[in-house]
């Protein structure tokens, strides 16, 4: 779930206004965008690459590793699936708002198909001094540049204010990796977490998670395994039980899915877990120091 340069990167919804900014700004990070895919417009040329009716007929004139869907939410699924069935590797689904059944589908039909799923309602994945694929804004310096640090986050905007706190303490990122927060999703905290242990640029990590379900108790099981150092930051911590805050996925029912539990777990993994973002860059830089 780590994007790498080499990479071929096609585009789902390529010539929609959103698809059209940030293919630009993919291309002119270093993005190895090969094509675009939109119904109806195939055989045109967008941003210098051919476009195709399916992802089927795409794959079958310009391989691709890593499809980033910008389409609306009726539409996502016909989408995915249409990714999957072609065999792409890794897709990553920028929209939000898709019903929660069809996300059931797409889901299955990844792990039925080997492809990595990242999202919905996911703010992308980046690997900055290489490429990116989504929203992140890897190409300002001031917010991430390369370093050592893993990001997992559910949430894009805080994932971003965590990534300029990292930045501002002299780290710099390895890898981002926006799970998504609907209830449903695709990629888990815990195996971006595993995926982020394995990589040999990565020093430490830091969760970026937030109340609802129980991913990051799951995550923390995996951490308590860890030499790597981990920090956390718990949004949420104040929200009232069953009510939905800000992400779909984001709502306490009962006992589980909680600030405390989740601190807790965490905190018994051995991971740090911080009371405000702006601790971040302070705090993974003590944790790298041992």
């Amino acid at each position: 779930m780590i994007v790498r340069q080499h990479e071929r990167v096609m585009i789902q919804g390529i010539t929609g206004k959103q698809g059209t900014f940030w293919t630009e700004r993919m291309q002119e990070y270093g993005t190895t965008i090969v094509g675009g895919i939109v119904p109806k417009k195939g055989g045109q040329t967008h941003l210098g690459v051919p476009v195709f009716n399916t992802a089927q007929d795409a794959m079958k004139e310009v391989e691709f590793d890593v499809a980033g869907l910008f389409v609306p939410p009726l539409f996502a699924k016909a989408g995915a699936l249409d990714a999957i069935e072609a065999g792409v590797k890794k897709l990553v689904i920028l929209t939000e708002h898709i019903p929660v059944q069809d996300v059931m589908e797409i889901v299955a039909a990844g792990k039925a198909n080997g492809t990595q799923i990242i999202g919905p309602n996911t703010t992308g994945i980046a690997t900055p001094g290489e490429c990116f694929v989504g929203f992140m804004p890897a190409f300002n310096k001031n917010i991430m540049r390369e370093g050592n640090v893993g990001i997992i986050s559910r949430s894009g905007s805080l994932g971003t204010l965590i990534s300029l706190n990292v930045t501002q303490a002299g780290l710099g990122q390895s890898a981002f990796i926006g799970i998504g927060g609907d209830p449903v999703i695709g990629t888990t905290t815990r195996e971006a977490l595993e995926c982020l242990d394995q990589d040999d640029k990565t020093k430490g990590v830091f969760i970026l998670g937030e109340i609802g379900g129980t991913m990051e108790e799951h995550a923390a099981e995996y951490a308590a395994t860890m030499k790597k150092p981990v920090v956390s930051f718990i949004a949420g911590g104040a929200s009232p039980k069953g009510k939905k805050m800000g992400h779909a996925g984001a709502i306490v029912m009962g006992n589980k899915g909680t600030y405390q539990s989740k601190v807790e777990a965490l905190t018994k993994a051995g991971v740090r877990v911080i009371d405000t973002p702006s601790d971040a860059g302070k705090a993974m830089v003590e944790a790298l120091k041992g």
